[in-house]
């Protein structure tokens, strides 16, 4: 049985980047990545984050925002942050193998039309969406090289 990576992703409401990035890193990761996400202070999960999702065939609506005090302590592969803020509360996550740091903006504050807000988190979508797939691509030769004779 191959192994499995567990990844915890980190922000600090866990309404729209942390969510994205479990969704598309779960899916571009498959079977070999278990993926989860929490803020440092939870809210709701953003209506546009589930439709953006949706636009790529992700249903994320029976997400849930959750609190990174679920996971204190367990064992991670790899603890990512992908907002500074989560950076500075929680610049050392216990039980991390490893803790990486990629930040993307917030999208939840973009003014203006529905259309204006959607065509940001479209823009986030696809940053957040594109990282995860090299990332995956990354953790799979991780594994891979695990695996290998003599590693």
């Amino acid at each position: 049985m191959t192994p499995r990576q567990r990844v915890l992703i980190l922000c600090t409401g866990n309404k729209v980047r942390s969510q994205m990035a479990e969704a598309f890193l779960q899916r571009a990761g498959g079977e070999r990545l278990v993926v989860t996400s929490a803020g440092t202070h939870p809210s709701t999960v953003s209506p546009l984050t589930i439709r953006v999702l949706a636009e790529r065939g992700i249903d994320w609506s029976g997400a849930r925002s959750k609190s990174l005090t679920e996971f204190w302590g367990q064992p991670f592969d790899l603890v990512v942050t992908v907002c500074d803020d989560a950076r500075e509360a929680c610049p050392v996550f216990p039980g991390a193998k490893r803790q990486l740091h990629r930040a993307f903006r917030d999208p939840i504050w973009a003014a203006g039309s529905e259309e204006e807000r959607l065509r940001e988190f479209r823009s986030v979508r696809d940053e957040i969406e594109d990282w995860a797939n090299d990332l995956a691509r990354d953790l799979a030769g991780d594994l891979a090289t695990e695996g290998s004779p003599g590693s």
